[in-house]
């Protein structure tokens, strides 16, 4: 009885490996449409992330706050607090592979966040390291109008030759 099931159970294993097209070494089309199936999923992949932003920061509330940096010779950037209306909304503390690539031209996204039409303020404060070495804090505050199109705000840290001093200046983008 025992031999019986066993021989039913390679049978069946048989039967079944071959109904699938199950081979001992993969064959160059199914590595081929492996392939594809995995481009396919990527790009679906980069379609969902894309409509996800739309759905969760539609442009008629959408604002973006990027980050950019001007060589950096009188500052080191250690870390970054956003505050809007009175509220603080992120802080970031920056690795040496950030600062490097915000020094080759980099641009971060900060943040992006909802915010109703009419005037908002933005808050940002930088923490770093000046010249010899010392703990330097810049900040800057402005006000803006959001209307129904995206907000892009840019903070930019800019090296004054003059000074020989950081300066922090908010952009907007139009």
């Amino acid at each position: 009885m025992t031999k019986l099931l066993g021989q039913i159970a390679a049978a069946v294993l048989l039967l079944f490996s071959y109904g699938i097209g199950w081979t001992a070494e993969p064959t160059e089309p199914v590595a081929e449409s492996l392939e594809a199936l995995k481009k396919e999923v990527l790009s679906i992949n980069r379609e969902l992330f894309i409509l996800e932003e739309d759905l969760l920061f539609p442009s008629s509330t959408q604002v973006a706050f990027y980050v950019s940096l001007d060589l950096g010779y009188f500052f080191k950037l250690d870390s970054i607090k956003l505050k809007v209306d009175g509220e603080w909304i992120t802080q970031y503390l920056y690795t040496a592979r950030e600062l490097d690539a915000l020094k080759r031209g980099g641009v971060q996204r900060l943040h992006v966040d909802n915010l109703q039409a009419g005037e908002h303020e933005v808050v940002a404060v930088v923490i770093g390291y000046g010249p010899e070495n010392r703990e330097y804090k810049l900040a800057v505050s402005n006000k803006f109008e959001k209307d129904t199109e995206a907000k892009l705000l840019e903070l930019k840290i800019v090296d004054d030759d003059t000074k020989q001093q950081p300066k922090l200046t908010i952009k907007e983008w139009n």
